[in-house]
Formats: C-alpha cells, sequence, structure tokens
C-alpha cells in the first residue's frame, strides 16, 4: 500500500513540510500548486528535494477551469496546461488534477467536457503524462463523480482517469455503492478526508473543516471498501484544508495522517473480505477489558497526601513494589499507584508536571499485540529496565507524554499483583465506600490536540465515539469527546480547551500540559457510598441549594429524592435509558479531581447537563492565580 498526503495538508515551508512527510512514513506527496510557487527553488531543485526525502510526487495540482469554456478561452486552458506539463517535467511528476469546472462562463454537456478531455490527453500523452479529473462538491457543472466518470469514459483515452475524493461524494451524500462499477484501472489517485456532519456551504466546509479520516463523521470506511471492490491499486493520498492542522506541527499532524491511512486501510481490509491494497498485516484492534491500575507520579510528601485523601474514599494499602518506592491502593477492582521514584519515566514525569496521574494500565485480549498494532500506526513505544524476576509490561506513550500499559490475562501479565508487590497489612484506612470500578477516565488537552487524541484511541482500541458537545464553563467553551467500548469496559472523556481562564484550561497551564484531570469511580449505591465517606471524613464539594431548586422542579423529583440529593452533594441527570447520579471531591492540587457515579437503568451519557454547576462550585476551591501552592 503506498500512502501519500498533499502539502496543503500540514504547516510550513516546502521543505520543513517534506521533511515532516518523510519522517512520517509516507511513500509520496501531492504538490499543492501554492507551495511550489511559493518555494524559492526551481522545479528541477524542488524535484530534486522530493526524492532525496525519499519520497515520490504522486501528483502536481490542482489545474483549474478547464473543460467547457467558449473560445478564446478554451485555446488558453489548452496553453496554460502545457506550461504546467513543462513544470511537471522538470518535477519528476506524471499526473496532474483537473478539477471540475467552476467558472461562471463555462458551459455544460458531457461529450463537450469529453471532447476538451480527449484532445488534453493527446496533448499529454505526447510528454508520458496522465491527467486525472475531479469532481468538486460545489462545481458549476460536475459535482458528483458518476458524471465525471461519464466525461472520462467517453473520453476513452489511456491518459485521462478518474481522481475520487472522498469528501466530494461524501459531503453531497453521493451513493458510493455507484463506485464499484468503475474499473480500478481508470482510477488513477484517491484523495481522502474527513469532516464534522455540519450544515455548512460545502465550499466552506471543504476549505476549513477536513479532518483526517476517522476524525470527522463522514462513512470514509464504506467509501474505501467501495473504492477496494474495483480492483484500485494505486496510492492512498490525504487532502486535508484545515486551519488548526495549516497552523499546528507538521510533525503530529504529518503521524496522524499516515495512521488514519493505515488504521482505514486495515479497516477496509477485515470488512471487505481482505481486498485493500495490500495493507499492513497488524493485529486488530485491541478490545479493552478494563482499567487495569491508575499511577502517580509524585512526590514523598504529596503521596502522603494524597494516600490520606484515598484512604477517606475507602481506599486501602495492600502493597509495595519489591524494588521500586512504589505503593498499592486498592478498592474493589480499583488500583491505584503512588510512584515516589527519584530516578526514571515517573520521576521525570513529576518534575515537569508535578503530582499528576501519568499512566493508565488497560487489560486487553493480548497486550503484545496491542503494543504491535500501536507502533505499526506510529505510536512511540516504551519500556525502562526492571529488577530480575520482575514483570515488564508493554506500553506506549499516550496524552501529553504520559504512558499506556497493557496487561493480559494469557500471559504472566496477569500475575502482576503476586509477582511484582509484596502484600502490605494495614490498619488505619477508613472503612470501604463501595467503589468497585473505574466508571471512567477523564483527560484534558488543548484544543488542537483532540482530534490527534481521538485518531489515536479509535485506531488502536476497539471503541467507538459519541458526538462532540461543548461543555459551559463560566469562562468559556471546552470541547468535550467520549470514546468508548460498547460494554463500557474502558470509557475516555477527552476535554480541548484553548482558554486558560476555563478549569481546563486552568489545569493545563498548572501542569504544563495535557494529562489525566479526573478519575470516576463507579458505585452501586451512591447515597450509601456518600454516607461511608462522611463518616471517614470526606467533604465533599459543595453544590448551590438553587441548583436542586432546579432539578427537582426540571425533572418533576419526588421531594424526598431532592432532599436526599441536597443533603449529600449528589448531582443529578437523566435520559431515555436511565438515570445518572454524582458525587464530586474538591480538587487536589490545581485542578485534578475525583467523581464518583451511580448508573441506572441504561444510561450512556456522563452528566454534561451539570458541568456548569460543577466547574462553577470547583473554580470558587481554586487558589487565584500567582498564589503560591499549599
Amino acid at each position: 500500500m503506498k500512502t501519500s498526503i498533499a502539502t496543503v495538508s500540514i504547516s510550513g515551508d516546502l521543505r520543513e513540510k517534506l521533511e515532516a512527510i518523510s519522517a512520517a512514513g509516507f511513500d509520496g506527496v501531492e504538490i499543492f500548486e501554492n507551495d511550489f510557487l511559493t518555494f524559492d527553488a526551481s522545479p528541477r531543485e524542488i524535484g530534486r528535494m522530493v526524492r532525496d526525502a525519499g519520497l515520490e510526487i504522486t501528483l502536481f495540482q490542482p489545474f483549474r477551469d478547464f473543460e467547457g469554456m467558449p473560445e478564446p478561452h478554451r485555446s488558453r486552458t489548452f496553453d496554460r496546461a502545457e506550461r504546467k506539463f513543462d513544470v511537471m517535467q522538470e518535477l519528476g511528476t506524471e499526473l496532474m488534477l483537473v478539477c471540475s469546472n467552476v467558472s461562471t462562463i463555462a458551459l455544460g454537456g458531457i461529450d463537450r467536457a469529453a471532447d476538451d478531455f480527449r484532445e488534453l490527453g493527446e496533448r499529454a500523452a505526447k510528454r508520458s503524462i496522465r491527467v486525472g479529473y475531479e469532481a468538486l462538491a460545489w462545481g458549476r457543472h460536475i459535482n458528483d463523480h458518476r458524471d465525471a466518470w461519464e466525461i472520462v469514459r467517453r473520453a476513452d483515452h489511456p491518459n485521462i482517469g478518474l481522481i475520487l475524493d472522498s469528501f466530494h461524494t461524501l459531503a453531497r451524500r453521493i451513493d458510493v455503492e455507484s463506485i464499484r462499477a468503475i474499473p480500478g484501472d481508470r482510477i488513477f489517485i484517491v484523495q481522502l478526508a474527513d469532516a464534522p456532519m455540519i450544515d455548512m456551504d460545502l465550499l466552506y466546509l471543504s476549505r476549513h473543516f477536513r479532518n483526517m479520516p476517522g476524525e470527522g463523521d463522514l462513512p470514509v470506511v464504506d467509501f474505501m471498501r467501495a473504492v477496494a471492490a474495483t480492483g484500485y491499486k494505486g496510492p492512498l493520498s490525504l487532502e486535508i484544508f484545515n486551519d488548526q492542522f495549516r497552523g499546528g506541527s507538521a510533525k503530529l499532524i504529518s503521524v496522524d495522517g499516515r495512521r488514519s491511512l493505515v488504521d482505514l486501510a486495515d479497516r477496509v481490509a477485515r470488512s471487505e473480505g481482505g481486498v485493500s491494497f495490500d495493507a499492513p498485516q497488524i493485529p486488530p484492534r485491541s478490545s479493552v477489558r478494563g482499567v487495569e491500575f491508575i499511577e502517580f507520579a509524585t512526590s514523598a510528601e504529596d503521596a502522603d497526601e494524597l494516600a490520606a485523601f484515598l484512604h477517606i474514599m475507602g481506599f486501602k494499602t495492600y502493597g509495595r513494589h519489591k524494588s521500586k518506592a512504589v505503593t498499592l491502593l486498592r478498592q474493589g477492582g480499583i488500583n491505584i499507584l503512588l510512584n515516589t521514584e527519584r530516578t526514571g519515566f515517573a520521576y521525570s514525569s513529576f518534575v515537569v508536571h508535578g503530582t499528576s496521574a501519568y499512566a493508565v494500565c488497560l487489560k486487553v485480549d493480548d497486550a503484545r499485540d496491542a503494543v504491535e498494532r500501536a507502533k505499526a500506526l506510529g505510536a512511540e513505544p516504551f519500556e525502562q529496565s526492571v529488577s530480575p524476576g520482575e514483570l515488564t509490561i508493554p506500553a506506549i506513550r499516550g496524552v501529553g507524554g504520559g504512558l499506556v500499559y497493557f496487561v493480559d490475562e494469557k500471559s504472566e501479565l496477569g500475575s502482576l499483583w503476586g509477582i511484582d508487590f509484596e502484600p502490605v497489612e494495614e490498619t488505619d484506612a477508613g472503612m470501604a465506600a463501595g467503589l468497585f470500578r473505574v466508571d471512567h477516565v477523564g483527560q484534558t488537552m488543548k484544543a488542537d490536540e483532540l482530534p490527534s487524541w481521538l485518531l489515536f484511541y479509535l485506531s488502536i482500541f476497539d471503541l467507538r465515539k459519541t458526538p462532540m458537545i461543548d461543555i459551559v464553563d463560566p469562562s468559556g467553551l471546552v470541547r468535550s469527546q467520549v470514546v468508548e467500548s460498547a460494554d463500557g469496559a474502558l470509557r475516555i472523556t477527552m476535554n480541548g480547551a484553548d482558554n486558560r481562564r476555563t478549569l481546563a484550561g486552568h489545569f493545563i497551564a498548572e501542569n504544563f500540559g495535557s494529562s489525566i484531570q479526573h478519575l470516576a469511580f463507579a458505585t452501586a449505591d451512591i447515597f450509601a457510598t456518600a454516607e461511608a465517606l462522611k463518616a471517614n471524613g470526606f467533604s465533599p464539594l459543595k453544590i448551590p441549594r438553587n441548583y436542586y431548586d432546579d432539578v427537582e422542579a426540571r425533572f418533576g423529583l419526588n421531594p424526598v429524592m431532592a432532599d436526599r440529593l441536597r443533603e449529600a452533594n449528589i448531582l443529578y441527570d437523566r435520559d431515555e435509558q436511565g438515570e445518572y447520579l454524582q458525587l464530586y471531591s474538591p480538587s487536589f492540587r490545581e485542578g485534578f479531581f475525583f467523581e464518583i457515579v451511580e448508573r441506572r437503568g441504561g444510561y450512556r451519557g456522563y452528566g454534561a447537563p451539570n458541568a456548569p454547576f460543577r466547574i462553577a462550585a470547583q473554580k470558587r476551591h481554586l487558589r487565584p492565580e500567582g498564589m503560591p501552592g499549599a
């Protein structure tokens, strides 16, 4: 499988773009004309620069407003094409994109357009050049790949073929099954892009909001299944117009791009009977069975404070690592590690971020396969030395440079606690509070990182995404996206923030980067949990009385139920499937917090309507900016 990306997709000058594209592992690059025109080097020098980067030029694009022009404009278009052919030969590429005409003076007619392309094909053949025709979704006369194919078919020239672009087909909701009838050898290149499902002018949506396959809402997999059925064997190329990407890290966006293509090809191969452009043979997406542990990087002083906080929440110390300064606290199926090592990765994380939940360990079917898939998708593996007789736990780098560990039941990794830890007898912890599993992990990141980490999770793990929503913070909006397994074994809420005045933005600024901001633990009876926590000395986050008056009226709650919620500072939400009850801790340090939840019935949400009230309450407990910490 050959992968390619258009230079317009990422930031930087042409040299910087090529370096990033090459480093990400792409095979080829589409040269967008503006990138070529604004770079101060000859076509021959640029062609050499591309090849020195280990790339080939898969496409030179775009050539605009060609077919159906009246004279004298028609003659002028052929003159322009000849000049582009000159440039292409110096660049060392043989395929040019012609997009459907948008000129107001263009004339319609399939046969007229076919005649123009037949003549262009004759001219291109003399230069050993091929021309691909693409239907723009906003083309004046041709805006459907079916019509573009009919023009190519009638032109009947071996140097004229079709270019398919997933955005133009899917944004117009054109039936992708129509692609299956097109001969694969008549498709010269396939361009790919996703996009959010927004009711917006298609030209504006295309120019500003495209994203990588898997990051948006378009059925790109269905599009590619149809392409695979044609027998197409050419490059899969990304053409992404996105304001955020063009202002972001070229390296990060390039890695995301190749990850999206490898994942897409793999999905098609598994759904289309193995027909998938010689897709890389990689393990399937990992099914996650739950969260095995959360690990905090911390200092000895902070660890004592955090352990005391967890004891009040009903956790007990169950073990200590045999060779490292790592303590295990447990309640139900929840394992929390406090790492106070003064060397190694955890210590480096503490030095940069302070006390933070820097690592999460996931239970999967096969830990080694999970890492192999992640590596094939561009994730960075992680390993550090262990003492003799201890386990090397497979891991990759995750959000904010943190770690994602993997364990399974099929190997010795399933005996982690017996192998690496010595049991501890503890008598001073409070009573258990009925917390039995990690309900979800809340990660906070910069808003421009959100698409990258969405793609990271969806490509490596067997997860689905929920619709993106806006969380209303009193100081601004935060974008929230959830990825979750079908059975709820893993749920990750991702909150993207730009404004540092929001609680999420404050957390990023104070912790010097993206990280886990909160952990939600599940209970089967939140009122019993609240009573146990109260007996342990737990002080919940205080919620204003006005909130409960509104909730009682809005949901028609029994006054007795409303009083119980109010007395325990428990928030409430309901949907068509069930109920959701939430209890929050005060913040630990600068914005980290714990949540306790009870899901009743089939409730699948996360209490988003309660977020403004919870955030307002939490912000009242933050120290003023510029004041020293505790």
